[in-house]
């Protein structure tokens, strides 16, 4: 039987690439996990959001209009080297159980917070209370965290409202197979490609 496996989750409300792997290819998971990413965020201003994303229960913080100057003067404060929590609705791992786990048992999860770097956070369109960005980032980063992170700085709140990856080192999603597509010959010619 041959081994199947993937390098690096998303989250249930998240599409884009993920790295499927097969056979021999399994070994090379947590090399390929630590590879840095590109994701297109969707993030609505105004409320927060229990999850961090559009799962969870919204609490409005403000009906402010923030400037397009001061949304990306906000991001370049996000980007480089930062700090973030994650959200407890992540699939971190505490004490061996996955937080998210244990958030939706009720449990108070707390979080270590973790450095991270944003090599590109870009405003790509806004029309209050939606913005779009494109980030670049590290292995370990959570785009729920940063649009969390940028509403506060905002003074608006905000949440993640959508969150498309589009790359994983130097694989792209215009590159890839869907689920859909996906059979014996496609994954076959898809692994011929990358020789």
């Amino acid at each position: 039987m041959r081994k199947i496996g993937h390098a690096g989750t998303l989250d249930p409300l998240a599409s884009g690439l993920m790295l499927m792997l097969f056979g021999a290819a399994c070994k090379q998971a947590e090399r390929l996990t630590k590879l840095d990413k590109r994701y297109t965020g969707q993030m609505t201003l105004g409320a927060n959001s229990s999850t961090g994303d559009g799962e969870g229960e919204k609490t409005i913080v403000s009906d402010r209009m923030p400037s397009r100057a001061e949304i990306e003067a906000v991001l370049a404060q996000f980007t480089g080297e930062i700090t973030q929590i994650p959200s407890a609705y992540s699939a971190i791992k505490i004490n061996g159980k996955e937080a998210y786990k244990r958030a939706r048992a009720g449990e108070a999860v707390v979080m270590p917070s973790r450095v991270v770097k944003v090599y590109e956070n870009t405003l790509i369109a806004y029309e209050y209370p939606q913005l779009t960005l494109s980030s670049k980032v590290s292995s370990g980063t959570y785009i729920r965290s940063l649009a969390e992170d940028i509403g506060k700085a905002l003074e608006t709140g905000g949440y993640l409202s959508g969150l498309v990856r589009n790359e994983v080192g130097d694989y792209r999603l215009e590159a890839a197979v869907s689920l859909d597509e996906m059979d014996f010959d496609s994954v076959q010619q898809a692994l011929l490609s990358l020789s």
